[in-house]
């Protein structure tokens, strides 16, 4: 058979269904069924006023209830005060007197279709329980008879205790002779004088109800036997009662039968009287004895407890004495009141026209009798009424719609009754389907779900499941309960979807529609990790969750610790705190340790993952310190247990110590041990009282301390060792200071301390010479000057004096040197550089330490210019005894004087005959000005300003000129020219290449060679607009690189100065678009250098705002990609005034200035056309569309009869080192400042003379660096 075909479930099932609860559905009509009642007894005190018995039943129609007191209608005697309700079942019974409800009770429940019942329900009134009043008579009896005071205790709530007391509540004494049987009475088996008394009191306890009460106070006489022969009433002569075969007091007879239920407790008594007192004995006749058998009241009572059928049989009892015996026998039946054999009769469904059989099986000892009733009313066996009943059994044949009802099967016995209720529905009907329609059931992938199809129907409906019209297939597909519920394991997105249940039988079908939703399962995708964290710091636990967006509203992250929900809080002391999907717990410490598990949880699943925490934490206190001593007071042991470690290893422990001579209170470190050590062994100072403590230390820091040890003292004690770190100084040349480190006040181990000072002078005196001494310090005075010495200090106290120190070698005080060092002789290495010698001083002559060696030298004049005297002195020392040196630093070309001296610490000594010399002539600085200006358009004039110092007499110029490509940034061609004679300052280059650039390097020259290039770069322009303005490229270059790298030539560069800001315009070429700019400005006045972000060359300006108004302005354009920051252009602009009454008045004062503002116009004007018509003629250049109306074209020189290009918004080109300016004068403008720019980013580095870095080209090529040629032609003049 297919899946398909068996989830079709077409159930063949049997006519009539059963089952324990028959569970119809209350939209069908039904007889009644006891749900609940309330069970007896119902025990009524006697200040009880109200009794409340329940009774509940389901049905429908809803049942109504009715009463039976005794087997009669109950109807209480007042109805307003005592009522039953007749729709809930509820019995109230209220009185004064609760006795006139005792009885039994049943509760029956009926609707049209039948009647159900209860078991009998008995109540039980107890009155206060007393003792009858009444007058007792004394009980008189001859010594050695028995004797029983009954006490018949009152009835009462259960549990009942009996004690014997007399009146002044002392218990009566049982033994053997005297006990209490379980009736209540006091037996004796033989009575003795002593037993005579007026106080024999009874006394019953009620502890439910709290109540004791007390039995009218007995009398026992007991006469004395007198001998057979004495007659006399007054004698006192003891007499033995004559001995009395035993007899039973308890029970009476010879044979008792014990009937009790199974599992109630056994108890046989035999009480026997007799003199002497007799002993009891047991046995079970036939059989071995049970273990579970206990004795008790000294033999006198047999206990079992829970008796079961083995228990059942014949026991005797025996009591016997030295004169006979008596036996007791007991027949113990154990029964059992009636129960079900399996299970009550089930109640039953069943169509019309089948039989039907309800069979009651039970059990009992004696056997049950089984009465059988319909609705409540008893029936017996009637054949023509197709109802027969065999004992146990009753049938219906042929079964009719009116035989539905409730029958009621009750078996009983002597020891009880159960009854069932069978609830027979006779009928046939169509399925109805209890499960409501288009119910929405909802899973997560991987779990399991159940959707249900509740029917009702007779006869049993045949149910089948179908998904969107489909049937279903598949092993995770289960049919449960006849087809009402269908289970799917292991869900599955394609699982969702509406299911159809359809429910059939013979009078007709129903189906019911269910919605199914699979989601997404939720999950801990990122679980929480292991941790340790230390104690006081913040410890984050992180479980990020994924789960269904659907089930946004249910879901929850719940955090709990060792299984114990954490408290989260909003209160902001709360160490607590969940951030998202973190758990923050702040200032952790040791109790916050443990496993914490985090739970993502939606209203269908939920997913958990756990991590420890573990706190690190400082050490606990070492406990149990222990001090022993070794082979003294002085050396002993400590030793310790170590605290937790707290899940950090503890590294070390530390002992400190407490002494309370000379620091009362204050605890001092005394020793260290590693970790793993648990003892330490401690050296003690003497004549102090200590006390040790411990702390452990490990990675998170220091614990703390253990609890202090008791106080250990040591005797006093030679001190243990001589002072240290001695030292010997002399101040003064005849003097000597002997100084040391002193003694601790604990070190000194006693009383009366103080220290030897033993010294001699060493090689010289045997003998030492001693003084005693309290402080650290000794001076010696009259001593040869800087002769050594030997020395001792000792201490001593009271108890001895310390072990014998090693000896100290000392010096005594120090003089100036006396002599001077000779034959000294100057060698020069080169133009700066000295190679000094001489002999040096005698030792004896130096009358101290030896310092060193000082030179000292005189620059007296420049060979330059011989008739000015300069007269200016250096000097250089050198530490240690040494004969030559070496001295840097001088100047060439120029005449010195130098003398040597030796020097000690106490001065220097006389100086040297001083030695005249000369250097040699050295290589000349850097020229200081290098400026270029176009005369033709293949001639360049080229003028420059003398090095600042020569070095040395100039012998001419070397000039360098490179041709540049401008596209690959190399040299096309270079040449050299040697320019002879010191005084020429300018040179014109013809027959250079048009519209081209080229670099020019001038060097000075002596005769020692020529000094480093200055670097100037300029473009051969069109001589039909006149001299072009040069471009001034200031760099300083180190080293002998022949060639520097190159700055970039940007075009129109021009400034526009308002009173408060200055903006800065060039023209950058295709290739140098992405070239970064600096924009540095300097106050003249204060001299502190500024300098802008990075600005892009395609900006094409820069804004410099926040200046002064009236206030002169250096202003540089740097580069960076080149020359790292090397200078560009250089201009000095000077900002306007803020008054424009002023400006006012002067155009209005001058009016020639009209004319001359018209001329300026059509200048620039003509100006525009011509640059314009140029540029559009050699198409190299993109003309440049600015925010201003205006482009300025390069600068030119401007003199009697060319001129610079203009603008008409008050800009001016920047100067660039050219003669060319905006006034038009001809002194050639300094492009070389002299500043430095020390607050420029990058570490601050140090401009040279002419605004670029030191050090910053020596050595190696920068990117974009001019390419070298094969070597330069050399044209000489």
């Amino acid at each position: 058979m297919s899946l398909a075909e068996s989830l079709s479930l077409r159930l063949l099932l049997a006519l009539t269904t059963m089952a324990s609860g028959l569970n119809i559905p209350l939209e069908v009509e039904q007889p009644p069924t006891i749900i609940t009642y309330t069970s007896g007894p119902i025990i009524v005190l006697h200040f009880d006023t109200t009794i409340t018995v329940k009774c509940k039943a389901r049905g429908n129609p809803p049942p109504e209830y009715r009463w039976e007191k005794d087997g009669q209608a109950f109807v209480p005697p007042n109805f307003n005060r005592f009522k039953a309700n007749h729709t809930k079942g509820l019995l109230v019974l209220q009185s004064e007197d609760m006795s006139k409800f005792q009885g039994k009770y049943r509760c029956y429940a009926s609707n049209k279709l039948g009647t159900a019942m209860t078991n009998e329900i008995e109540i039980k009134a107890f009155s206060i329980p007393k003792f009858p009043k009444e007058t007792l008579n004394p009980i008189v009896v001859s010594e050695g008879e028995p004797i029983t005071l009954k006490c018949n205790p009152p009835e009462g709530v259960a549990p009942r205790l009996i004690y014997w007391m007399t009146v002044d509540l002392q218990h009566i004494e049982q033994d053997e002779r005297v006990s209490m049987g379980t009736d209540g009475n006091l037996y004796f088996s033989n009575a003795i004088q002593n037993d005579s008394r007026q106080d024999y009191g009874c006394f019953a306890a009620f502890n439910r109800i709290r109540t004791i009460v007390q039995k009218t106070a007995m009398a026992v006489v007991v006469k004395r036997l007198r001998p057979a022969d004495d007659s006399s009433e007054s004698s006192h002569t003891p007499v033995a009662p004559p001995a009395r075969i035993p007899s039973l007091l308890l029970p009476s007879g010879v044979q008792t039968e014990k009937v009790l239920l199974k599992g109630e407790d056994l108890q046989l008594e035999c009480i026997p009287e007799g003199f002497p007192t007799p002993s009891v004995k047991w046995i079970k006749m036939g059989e071995v004895m049970s273990p579970r058998v206990k004795f008790n009241n000294y033999n006198k009572l047999l206990s079992l407890s829970a008796v079961e059928e083995s228990d059942e049989g014949k026991y005797m009892c025996t009591a016997e004495n030295s004169v006979g015996k008596a036996v007791h026998y007991f027949d113990v039946i154990v029964e059992e009141p009636p129960k079900w054999l399996t299970e009550p009769p089930q109640s039953q469904l069943t169509v019309i026209g089948s039989d039907v059989h309800i069979k009651c099986s039970v059990s009992g000892k004696p056997q049950p009798a089984i009465t059988w009733r319909r609705n409540g009313v008893m029936f017996r066996d009637d054949p023509d009424n197709r109802m027969q009943v065999f004992d146990d059994t009753v049938t219906l044949l042929n079964a009719k719609a009116e035989d539905s009802g409730v029958y009621q099967c009750e078996a009983s016995n002597r020891h009880g009754t159960i009854l069932a209720n069978v609830n027979i529905m006779i009928m046939n009907m169509a399925p109805l389907i209890l499960t409501e329609n288009n119910q929405e059931y909802a899973v997560v992938v991987g779990k399991e779900i159940t959707m249900n199809c509740s029917v009702f129907s007779s006869p049993p409906s045949s149910i089948s499941w179908t998904k969107d019209e489909n049937a279903i297939e598949g092993e995770r597909f289960l049919a449960f309960e006849s087809g009402q519920s269908l289970r799917i394991i292991n869900a599955e997105k394609g699982d969702s979807g509406k299911y159809t249940c359809v429910a059939s039988n013979m009078e007709g079908s129903s189906t019911v529609t269910a919605v199914l939703d699979v989601k997404d399962a939720t999950k801990i995708v990122s679980p929480p990790q292991n941790t340790q964290v230390d104690s006081g710091k913040l410890a984050k636990l992180m479980c990020e969750t994924e789960y269904d967006a659907s089930l946004q509203d249910t879901f929850e992250l719940v955090w709990r610790k060792d299984n114990k929900e954490i408290p989260l809080s909003s209160d902001k002391h709360s160490r607590y705190s969940v951030k998202g999907a973190m758990l923050e717990i702040m200032n952790v410490n040791l109790s916050d340790q443990g496993r914490y598990t985090c739970t993502a949880r939606t209203s269908l699943d939920e997913d958990s993952a756990t991590a420890v925490l573990t706190v690190r934490d400082v050490p606990d206190a070492p406990i149990k310190l222990e001090l022993s001593e070794l082979d003294s007071p002085r050396n002993v042991v400590l030793s310790w247990i170590p605290g937790s470690d707290h899940n950090s290893t503890v590294t070390e422990f530390v002992v400190e110590y407490e002494e309370n001579r000379w620091e009362p209170g204050r605890w001092k470190e005394l020793q260290r041990v590693t970790g793993n050590q648990a003892t330490a062994e401690l050296k003690l100072y003497g004549n102090l009282n200590y006390q040790f403590r411990v702390y452990a230390v490990n990675a998170i820091g220091p614990g703390p301390p253990s609890e202090p040890t008791e106080r250990h003292k040591t005797p006093p004690a030679a001190p243990d060792r001589n002072p240290e770190n001695i030292k010997i100084q002399g101040h003064h040349p005849h003097q000597m200071e002997i100084s040391w480190e002193p003694l601790s006040p604990l070190e000194r181990n006693g009383p009366g301390f103080e220290y030897k000072v033993k010294y001699r002078q060493l090689g010289v005196e045997d003998n030492f010479t001693e003084h005693m001494v309290n402080r650290s310090v000794f001076l010696v005075n009259n001593t040869p000057t800087f002769v050594p010495y030997e020395i001792k200090i000792l201490s001593r106290n009271s108890y001895g004096w310390g072990p014998e120190p090693k000896p100290v070698t000392g010096y005594s005080g120090e003089d100036v040197p006396t002599a001077a060092p000779r034959d000294i002789a100057v060698e020069v290495i080169n133009t700066t550089v000295l190679r000094v010698s001489w002999t040096p001083v005698p030792p004896a002559t130096v009358r101290g330490r030896l310092g060193g060696y000082n030179v000292h030298w005189v620059r007296r004049r420049s060979l330059l210019n011989p008739d000015k005297i300069l007269d200016l002195s250096h000097s250089m020392s050198f530490s240690g005894n040494r004969s030559h040196v070496i001295v840097p630093g001088l100047e060439p070309f120029s005449e010195y004087k130098l003398t040597v001296y030796v020097f000690n610490k106490k001065g220097n000594g006389p100086k040297s005959d001083p030695v005249t010399f000369n250097t040699p002539e050295g290589v000349p600085e850097q020229v200081t000005v290098l400026t270029s200006s176009i005369i033709q358009k293949d001639s360049v004039r080229l003028e420059w300003a003398q090095p600042s110092k020569s070095n040395g007499i100039l012998s001419g110029y070397l000039l360098q000129y490179h041709l540049i490509n401008e596209t690959a940034l190399e040299v096309i061609d270079s040449k050299e020219i040697n320019i002879t004679g010191a005084d020429t300052n300018h040179w014109t280059l013809q027959g250079l290449n048009g519209d081209s650039l080229y670099r020019f390097d001038l060097r000075a020259c002596t005769r020692a060679g020529c000094g480093p290039p200055k670097a100037e770069e300029s473009r051969t322009d069109f001589p039909e607009l006149g001299y072009n303005c040069s471009l001034s490229v200031p760099s300083s270059i180190s080293g002998n690189s022949t060639h520097p790298p190159l700055v970039p030539a940007l075009l129109n560069i021009s400034s526009y100065v308002s009173d408060t800001f200055a903006k800065i315009s060039w023209t950058a070429r295709e290739e140098q678009r992405s070239l970064q700019l600096y924009v540095a400005y300097m106050n003249n006045r204060d001299g502190n250098w500024r300098i802008s972000e990075a600005v892009n060359a395609s900006q094409s300006f820069h804004i410099i705002d926040g200046l002064e108004p009236k206030t002169v302005y250096t202003v540089r354009l740097m580069a960076k990609r080149l020359l790292d920051n090397a200078s560009i252009f250089e201009d000095v602009i000077e900002t306007r005034t803020k008054d424009p009454e002023s400006l006012k008045g002067s155009f209005s004062t001058h009016g020639w200035m009209i004319g001359t503002m018209c001329a300026v116009a059509l200048l620039t004007l003509v100006v525009v056309i011509a640059c314009f018509l140029r540029k559009n003629k050699g198409g190299k250049y993109a003309v440049k569309e600015k925010e201003d109306p205006h482009s300025d074209t390069a600068s030119q020189k401007m003199n009697d009869d060319t001129f610079c290009d203009y603008s008409d918004s008050d800009e001016k080109p920047l100067k660039s080192g050219s003669l060319c300016s905006l006034k038009g004068d001809d002194a050639a403008g300094d492009s070389v400042s002299r500043y430095t720019l020390g607050d420029y980013a990058d570490g601050g580095r140090e401009f040279n003379e002419d605004g670029s870095f030191i050090g910053e080209y020596s050595g190696h090529r920068h990117r974009g660096s001019v390419s070298e040629p094969n070597g330069p032609s050399l044209v000489n003049v």
